[in-house]
Order: structure tokens, then sequence, then C-alpha cells
């Protein structure tokens, strides 16, 4: 096996998981049911006249 080929296996089996824990983090974070007012408040900043 060359340095590539075993850096490619790296990237593809550690990148893959790296990349699926920030997108379920980004999920769960987004979901929390403390965080519900924060984006509620976020949605209707656009519609407010000031």
């Amino acid at each position: 096996m060359t340095t590539y080929e075993a850096w490619r296996e790296f990237a593809a089996n550690w990148g893959l998981l790296f990349f699926a824990v920030i997108f379920l983090s980004a999920v769960a974070y987004a979901y929390w049911p403390s965080h519900r007012k924060l984006f509620e408040d976020a949605a209707q900043t656009p519609l407010r006249e000031d």
C-alpha cells in the first residue's frame, strides 16, 4: 500500500465519521427544546417594524 492509498483510506473512513458527528451535532442543536424561543425570535426579525 502506498502512502497515498493509506491517507486516502484514512480520510475516507475518519472523515466520514468526523462530518457525521458535526452534522448530528448541528441537528441536535437545531432541535434542542431550549433553543425554540431563540429560533422563533430570529424568524420574526425581518417582519418587525422599528
